[in-house]
C-alpha cells in the first residue's frame, strides 16, 4: 500500500525532453509524461482506454498525444477528443491526469486526489539549482520495498561499517545517540560527532589536517523525501555553536519512489558550497557519494532477498536503539496509510 495524497518525485526534469513521451511506472501506475508547446510537463495514465496500449509509445501532436495502436488522441487533461473514421467521442475513453509541478529540477506528481493537491506541501528541494552549490544528478534503481531504503536513510549509524572506506571513516558515528523529533510530515535527526576523523571523501577534495567537528542533520519527510545539512569542521572553532567556521557544507537531497511493492525509484544529489568553480570537484564528490549509495543497494538487496527467503516466514525483525527514528516513521506512514484507507471507506458508504 502507498500513501497518495502526497509529492511524489516523478523524474528529474532532464529526463522529459520535447517532443519524446516519457515512461515510468509510479506506485504501481503507468505513468507518460511530457512537455507541451510551452515545456510544461504533462502526466497521464500511461494505457490507452480504448485497448490498453501504452501512451508513451504514441506520437506528440501539438499538446496532444495519439495512441499507435488505433490513432486514439488525448488533450494535456486526457480527454478523448479524435478517433480516425469516427466523430462521435463515447462516453469513459477519458485518460486519467495528474497534477505535476516542475521545482529545481525534479518533477513532483500527485497521484492521489487531484483536489488536495496543494503546492505548499512540495518539500524545499531548492539547494539542486541554487548557484550558491554546486552538484550531479543522480538515480539508482532498486527491486526492493522503499521502506527498507528509508530504513536505511533513517539509521545513519549504519554509516561506520557499510559506508567504512567512503562516508564513514570512524566507529564513533554509530556510538552517538541523535537526536530525535516526530513531526506531522516527519522525522528530524541530529547527530554530532566531535573531535573525530574527517569524512574520508572529503579528504580527496578538501582534506584536514587534525581532528574535525562532524554533523549530520536531516528531515526525512513523507512520503519518502530526505533532506540533509552535513559537513565537517575543525574541533574547537565552534561548530556546534553554529560558527562554522573553514567548513566543507552539504545538502544532501534524496527521494525514494516506490515503483510497486518490490521496487524503488531512487533520486539523489550531494550539493555542496565550497569550490563551486572548479567541476572536478563536484564531480569527485558525486562519484564517491555513488559509490556509496551502490554500497548500500548491495547491503538493501542482499537483506531483502534473505527476508524472502521461506525459512524466514517466521522471522521478526528485532529492534535496537538505533532504530528509534525509522521507528517513528514507519508509524506515521502507517498513521498516514489508515486515515486514507478510512477516508475511502466513508466516500464509497455514500
Amino acid at each position: 500500500m502507498f500513501i497518495k495524497n502526497c509529492w511524489y518525485v516523478a523524474a528529474w526534469s532532464s529526463e522529459v525532453v520535447a517532443g519524446k513521451p516519457f515512461a515510468r511506472t509510479l506506485l504501481d501506475v503507468p505513468v507518460a509524461l511530457w512537455r507541451d508547446a510551452n515545456g510544461k510537463v504533462i502526466a497521464l495514465r500511461d494505457r490507452c482506454s480504448h485497448r490498453g496500449a501504452p501512451l508513451s509509445t504514441g506520437r506528440l501532436e501539438g499538446d496532444s498525444i495519439r495512441c499507435l495502436y488505433h490513432g486514439l488522441r488525448f488533450d494535456v487533461q486526457g480527454r478523448c477528443i479524435e478517433i480516425p473514421a469516427q466523430e462521435r467521442i463515447p462516453p469513459g475513453l477519458d485518460v486519467p491526469s495528474y497534477p505535476v509541478i516542475e521545482q529545481h529540477k525534479w518533477i513532483w506528481i500527485w497521484m492521489g486526489d487531484p483536489a488536495k493537491a496543494d503546492p505548499a506541501k512540495l518539500p524545499d528541494n531548492h539547494y539542486l539549482d541554487d548557484p550558491a552549490w554546486r552538484s550531479m544528478e543522480g538515480y539508482v534503481h532498486y527491486d526492493t520495498n522503499y521502506l527498507l531504503i528509508a530504513d536505511n536513510l533513517l539509521d545513519l549509524a549504519h554509516v561506520s561499517y557499510v559506508h567504512a572506506t567512503t562516508l564513514g571513516g570512524t566507529e564513533a558515528i554509530a556510538k552517538v545517540n541523535p537526536k530525535i523529533r516526530l513531526s506531522d510530515d516527519g522525522v528530524h535527526v541530529e547527530r554530532w560527532v566531535r573531535n573525530t576523523v574527517p569524512a574520508p571523501f572529503v579528504q580527496k577534495v578538501r582534506p584536514y589536517d587534525g581532528p574535525v567537528d562532524r554533523w549530520m542533520n536531516y528531515d526525512f519527510l513523507v512520503p519518502g523525501i530526505f533532506l540533509m545539512d552535513s559537513g565537517n569542521a575543525p574541533t574547537g572553532t565552534g561548530a556546534p555553536e553554529g560558527h562554522r567556521v573553514d567548513a566543507t557544507e552539504f545538502r544532501s537531497t534524496q527521494a525514494l519512489t516506490p515503483e510497486s511493492e518490490d521496487a524503488t525509484h531512487y533520486f539523489f544529489s550531494q550539493p555542496h558550497n565550497f569550490l563551486i568553480d572548479q567541476p572536478e570537484i563536484t564531480r569527485t564528490i558525486h562519484e564517491n557519494v555513488v559509490k556509496a549509495f551502490l554500497e548500500d543497494h548491495q547491503m538493501i538487496h542482499d537483506q531483502a532477498r534473505n527476508l524472502r527467503r521461506s525459512s524466514n516466514q517466521d522471522f521478526k525483525m528485532g529492534s535496537i536503539r538505533a532504530d528509534e527514528a525509522l521507528g517513528k516513521y514507519r508509524w506515521l506512514v502507517q498513521k498516514r496509510l489508515d486515515e486514507e484507507a478510512k477516508v475511502k471507506v466513508q466516500a464509497e458508504s455514500y
